[in-house]
């Protein structure tokens, strides 16, 4: 995660709040061989588990997530932060609090992507104070999902 950490010092800017805004790279414009070197670092920490899906949330923990299930050949799962038509099903819900935004988000994810056979990966972005997190968890107690690893 060194590759990460110098360009944080690059390209990253603190705003005030204490909010760091890397849109340079991870959630306005994504640098995709720098998402790539990530999903590499969280194969060799992770590939070794027995990793069944990855989940994160919307929308700054997709790109990482992403190279991460490419490489580790697992699914990956995120929960939606506003209720698409097409989410009709039954759902697993969670109440978030964003940081950045300031308002209250529900996030959801269809239940047929997660259920108690599955071991999950949360990879979540390092932008906040873990609301998203907590969602993430609560959404896999809610499908009592096994959950293996912890990534922030």
């Amino acid at each position: 995660m060194k590759l990460l950490e110098e360009r944080i010092r690059e390209d990253g800017v603190v705003l005030d709040g204490d909010v760091l805004k890397v849109n340079q790279f991870l959630n306005h414009q994504i640098d995709p061989e720098l998402m790539y070197a990530v999903g590499q670092e969280f194969k060799r920490l992770f590939g070794e588990e027995d990793i069944t899906k990855i989940l994160t949330v919307e929308s700054s923990g997709i790109a990482p997530a992403i190279m991460a299930g490419l490489l580790m050949h697992v699914p990956v799962v995120f929960a939606k932060k506003q209720k698409s038509s097409t989410l009709n099903g039954s759902l697993y819900t969670a109440k978030v609090y964003s940081y950045t935004k300031k308002v209250e988000n529900t996030i959801s994810v269809d239940a047929k992507f997660l259920s108690t056979n599955d071991n999950v990966l949360i990879i979540d972005d390092f932008l906040a104070n873990g609301q998203a997190v907590n969602g993430l968890l609560d959404i896999c107690k809610l499908a009592q999902a096994m959950l293996l690893v912890l990534v922030l």
